[in-house]
């Protein structure tokens, strides 16, 4: 377990083809990011959902950059 805490706390430096994969996930959730905005209205549901959008790709790039 201190292995696990030791990686999810360090810094990862970008290796070969991560930052491309960086963009590409942004990409996609900024798309849907403008769906959303553009299909919800104004709603508490609304902003949960953008915030899901924001964690969703915060949590894909941890994967990618610890693993």
């Amino acid at each position: 377990m201190l292995d696990q805490i030791e990686n999810n706390f360090k810094w990862h430096p970008p290796k070969d083809g991560q930052p491309v994969k960086y963009q590409l996930l942004r990409d996609q959730a900024k798309a849907l990011a403008v769906m959303i905005e553009s299909y919800c209205p104004n709603s508490r549901e609304r902003s949960l959902a953008m915030t899901k959008v924001e964690e969703a790709v915060f949590w894909a790039n941890a994967s990618i950059a610890r693993n």
